[in-house]
């Protein structure tokens, strides 16, 4: 019986699995100091501020959790990863990592500055806590042995509590949030007398899928883990069936409401008393994940345990790349009012390459829930969401053109469908020097979240991108004139990001950080206007006040150095890229070097050139980084755009990654800073295949790690990256972006990792196994470290570990210590 099949019927060798991690930990090798010692330093606390802005919660977590947390049995069923030891989720809920435990919370008063350590039980593994929109409580989960508890908290004490008999059910998330004011929370249960799981049997069977007429496109980002028996099927609604709860907070009391089902989506409206609830019906399908599974959408009034019916939905399983299910979709809850639905429905069948004057029409509809929904406005593009203020019938609507990687926000009048929708703001996805910024939010005492309002004033806060790097803003928008004020900008020896407007707009709050100075939080208070401030710099004075002083884990790292560089590559494209220098560099000699890249799309080539990130931020030390410490350069985040138009820049994918390298390696070596003859390249997933492609079509590189990638794009036939065309619609774009079809001209040094239990479809592990098959039997030069346990990214501390140590021996063997190469490969302008 092969390997998958008896991982999937857990059951059966559960006791053998639990066995493994103990043997494997022998199997693991570690990086030296310091290095080693870099990655045990525990992470700088991070502040959550309660609703209120009164209180905040330090919150701390490990670097790595152990390959013993990683390597917990599981199953895999609809897109999820199940732990039936403790009925809990094993992946965190992007699907891309391991859900992890955090090591300790400590309250602080934002005035006093006063600490109160919050006293966790020995062993737990909380969740990252959840406020109460009054700032008196917080909520998290606890995750045991043997379930998944529901804990309390006292903002005032920082004294913690169980709640009895009550036993989480976290499966398809949303299993606990406040609901009416901050006296009661909403939570799934694993449902009483749920009894054991089902039997599964010992020979298995055939797994079968089927598509009887009708395309169905299966998109780079769809179909991982899926069910493939009836057996999966009874699995799956075991886990999965939940009963919804109303606990009272105060006394801990539990109450059931409704029906248990295989709940998905759970929302409480604003008033408390409804709420919306999406159960997952049969039949299932089996090749796509459970997000797309047929669901009946109803709002059940918690009072009196009646359910009415909203919408009943097919099997959305032929949806196309990019596009959407038709009918009702992504429904939600109108913030400002008392029990209001809104939810967008397209008009092109999903489709964006179907051309209609509106993609999607927006539909409105209020308890109790008679009569028919109310259509309120029409959207040209793809409607991407929906901000409210407190107050009115005029929310902003998000509009997103994938085409052009445009966004449109408009408001509209939901009170008077006929008004036309009035432009705010117009611009590129891919802007930074003119991004306007995002909406600052605020939490209403029922638990909603509307926009920050002072009058006509609402405020944005945005990245503030420059030619020198970030320095973000802080503006305030009238929304009567248009009229914009900056009341803050980020200084440029530092990165000062706004998080929270206070009430009457004259404090807010903000996170500084600095290369030696952790992420801390600031209180800053209005002055008075500044004569004649230069254009994008803040027009008024303003003073700071320290709220938090968390200290720096690693201050022996903080002898690197870091500057931004910027070039062109040969078409005239603006580019970029972070050169770090190890502690005690000298200036002038020429060192080893490091680069690397995660390949990104453009469609106008002065938005590739754009400078995004900041050389001001604190850096902790992962991975690749932490080559510098062993007396490595690193070239970091090279700016690698593919520019063109979405539907065919592909089509020059390699001649681009080629200039792309050329232009940083010439200008790394322009610098001094970096030896020619002694440069690798690393990149993880799509800067995998960058990597592997980059040491088949140059000779730049002396040796290259690629980590999680995906080298044979036949693979992924209905798209990958920006790609919209299908493998049979341009098979020469598949094939030689794929370095698997190029293997024979891998002749520099390949190293290739890969979690063993990626379930990202783009990235699954065969595909480092077949390039590394196909590179072996060319006769290239290869390593193939396979990393038990793991997802896309890697989680456990053993796991990274491991990678920084095969990094590192890789570069130490083919790039520092490398013979001086005498071949004519070299760029025929070498620097010396």
């Amino acid at each position: 019986m092969p390997f998958a099949a008896i991982h999937r019927r857990l059951p059966l060798v559960a006791g053998l699995l639990a066995l493994l991690p103990a043997a494997l930990q022998a199997g693991y090798d570690k990086p030296p100091e310091p290095l080693l010692g870099v990655m045990h330093a525990p992470l700088p606390a991070i502040p959550m501020l309660d609703p209120t802005r009164q209180r905040m919660l330090l919150v701390e977590q490990a670097q790595y959790p152990s390959i013993e947390r990683v390597a917990e049995p599981y199953v895999k069923l609809a897109g999820l990863r199940i732990e039936p030891r403790n009925h809990s989720r094993h992946d965190a809920s992007s699907g891309y990592g391991i859900r992890t435990c955090l090591k300790r919370f400590t309250v602080e008063d934002v005035a006093s500055h006063q600490q109160v350590p919050v006293a966790l039980p020995a062993d737990a593994c909380p969740s990252v806590p959840l406020w109460s929109p009054d700032g008196h409580r917080f909520a998290f989960t606890n995750t045991t042995d043997e379930r998944t508890e529901l804990w309390l908290g006292d903002a005032l004490t920082g004294a913690v509590h169980r709640v009895d008999g009550v036993s989480l059910n976290p499966i398809m998330e949303d299993s606990v949030q406040w609901l009416h004011n901050s006296d009661s929370l909403l939570v799934k249960q694993v449902p009483l007398n749920l009894g054991a799981a089902p039997k599964i049997s010992a020979t298995g069977g055939p797994e079968i899928k089927e598509s009887i007429q009708g395309k169905g496109e299966s998109s780079t980002y769809e179909a991982r883990d899926t069910l493939g028996s009836p057996e999966d099927e009874a699995l799956f609604d075991y886990y999965a069936t939940a009963q919804l709860a109303v606990v009272d907070a105060a006394s801990g009391q539990a109450h059931a409401v409704g029906k248990p089902g295989v709940l998905a989506g759970v929302s409480g409206a604003p008033d408390g008393e409804h709420v919306l609830v999406e159960t997952l019906k049969k039949p299932y399908s089996y090749v796509t994940t459970y997000e797309r599974f047929a669901r009946d959408v109803s709002v059940l009034d918690v009072r009196t345990g009646q359910s009415t019916p909203i919408a009943s939905l097919p099997v959305a399983d032929r949806v196309p790349v990019r596009g959407v299910p038709v009918g009702p979709r992504e429904l939600e809850w109108r913030a400002n009012a008392p029990a209001t639905l809104v939810w967008p429905e397209a008009l092109d069948q999903g489709d964006w390459k179907v051309n209609v004057p509106h993609r999607d029409k927006l539909m409105l509809w209020s308890a109790p829930f008679t009569g028919k929904p109310k259509e309120i406005a029409r959207t040209v593009q793809r409607f991407s969401g929906m901000r409210w203020l407190a107050d009115g019938n005029e929310p902003f609507v998000y509009e997103l053109d994938a085409n052009r990687q445009w966004i449109h926000i408009t408001r509209i009048d939901v009170a008077n469908p006929s008004k036309p929708a009035r432009t705010l703001w117009d611009y590129s996805l891919n802007e930074v020097y003119n991004n306007p910024g995002t909406l600052l939010t605020q939490t209403l005492p029922n638990g909603a979240s509307v926009v920050r309002q002072d009058g006509d004033a609402v405020y944005l806060s945005g990245p503030g991108g420059t030619p020198k790097g970030d320095r973000p803003f802080l503006d305030r928008y009238n929304l009567s004139n248009g009229h914009t004020e900056r009341l803050f900008r980020s200084s440029a020896d530092t990165y000062e990001r706004p998080v929270a407007v206070l009430t009457g707009g004259e404090r807010f709050i903000t996170v500084r950080q600095s290369p030696i100075d952790p992420p801390n939080l600031l209180l800053y208070t209005l002055g008075a206007s500044v004569a004649g401030a230069q254009a994008g710099e803040a027009a008024f004075a303003a003073s700071a006040a320290p709220i938090t002083h968390i200290p720096d884990p690693t201050p022996q790292v903080r002898g690197i150095g870091k500057q931004l560089v910027t070039y062109k590559r040969k078409d005239g494209v603006e580019l970029s890229f972070t050169l770090y220098t190890p502690p005690g560099y000298t200036p002038g000699t020429r060192l080893p070097a490091v680069l690397y890249a995660y390949p990104q799309d453009f469609a106008d080539p002065s938005q590739a050139g754009q400078i995004s990130g900041s050389q001001q931020k604190f850096d902790v030390l992962r991975g690749y980084r932490l080559l510098l410490l062993s007396g490595y350069a690193i070239i970091d985040n090279a700016s690698f755009p593919i520019v063109g138009d979405p539907r065919t820049a592909y089509d020059t994918y390699i001649d681009q990654l080629v200039m792309d390298a050329q232009a940083a390696v010439d200008k790394a070596v322009e610098l001094g800073v970096v030896d020619r003859n002694r440069i690798g390249v690393t990149g993880h997933s799509h800067g995998a295949l960058m990597t592997a492609n980059l040491l088949a079509h140059t000779e730049l590189f002396r040796a290259g790690v690629a980590t999680s990638g995906g080298y044979n794009k036949t693979l992924t036939p209905f798209g990958f990256q920006n790609e919209r065309r299908s493998l049979w619609q341009a098979p020469s774009v598949y094939e030689q972006a794929s370095t698997f079809f190029h293997a024979d001209k891998v002749k520099s040094p390949l190293l290739i990792m890969h979690g063993m239990d990626d379930a990202n479809p783009g990235t699954e592990p065969i595909q480092s196994q077949k390039l590394f098959q196909a590179i072996r039997g060319l006769g290239g030069t290869t390593r193939l470290v396979m990393l038990p346990h793991e997802p896309h990214w890697y989680t456990a501390m053993e796991s990274n570990e491991q990678e920084v140590y095969e990094m590192l021996n890789w570069f130490d063997r083919y790039v520092k210590n490398a013979p001086v190469r005498t071949d004519t490969a070299k760029p025929a302008k070498a620097a010396p």
